[in-house]
């Protein structure tokens, strides 16, 4: 099985913090939780791999082809989210929508209108105008309208109400289901990754501390229970129970 996406030994460099060596893939068919606390490298990752910031070093392989050589290719069979982004505030969707299908082949206007009407989108409205979750789904509604193969997220479900969370958790499990694309996104909201994610990725100060199917990743940290655990720690515990082993460490 073809991976969509294979990362191998990115780095980048910023003062006070390095991005070393990150190594993971993503198959076909499969929903990747990218997890780390704030200020693990989860959005660098991220920028690095759709070269918004240039790596020092490292390759990413999307759709079989190298991403830095290939950059135009592999972004018209990709949708990314990211959080933050404010586009022209005072446009209206609309326009913002005209502008953003020219750059897409593939673009399917029928499917587009399908998510502006389950969101409750109003194309008449100006971008600014919309709460911070009413923006997630706008971007959520221009990544999802062109047929991509791999869909690439920072943090989708932030700031959405927990019906909307589910709705686009949802969508996410659809996508995959047909075996042929895959979801890759970062979040802090762990429970969502327990109800969707079949596989983890787990950045800590830069690095990649482990990497695997969602069950293997788990497995991989029974050695941090406590004898009054009586279940299998779920991500948000072993997030914790890392974390504060690194401060300890470097306490000492």
């Amino acid at each position: 099985m073809t991976d969509l996406l294979q990362v191998n030994n990115l780095s980048k460099r910023y003062p006070g913090f390095v991005l070393q060596n990150v190594s993971f893939s993503v198959k076909p068919g499969r929903i990747m939780g990218l997890i780390g606390k704030n200020g693990a490298g989860k959005s660098t990752t991220l920028k690095s791999m759709l070269n918004m910031v240039r790596p020092e070093c490292g390759t990413v392989t999307m759709l079989g082809m190298d991403f830095f050589q290939h950059e135009k290719e592999c972004k018209q069979k990709i949708g990314v989210v990211f959080g933050g982004i404010d586009f022209y505030p005072l446009k209206k969707l609309s326009s913002i929508t005209a502008v953003t299908r020219r750059f897409y082949p593939d673009w399917d206007q029928r499917r587009y209108e399908g998510y502006l009407l389950q969101f409750s989108l109003d194309e008449s409205k100006q971008f600014k105008a919309l709460s911070n979750g009413m923006k997630v789904k706008y971007l959520l509604a221009l990544a999802l309208s062109h047929h991509a193969q791999l869909y690439l997220l920072d943090e989708p479900t932030s700031g959405l109400d927990p019906v909307s969370r589910d709705e686009i958790l949802h969508i996410f499990t659809r996508i995959v289901k047909d075996g042929k694309r895959s979801i890759l996104f970062s979040t802090h909201i762990t429970s969502d990754l327990d109800r969707c994610a079949d596989d983890i990725t787990y950045i800590q100060n830069g690095k990649v501390l482990q990497s695997a199917d969602k069950q293997t990743f788990l497995r991989s940290f029974e050695h941090l229970k406590a004898s009054e655990d009586t279940g299998p720690l779920t991500l948000e515990e072993i997030m914790l129970r890392t974390e504060g082993r690194y401060l300890d460490e470097t306490a000492l």
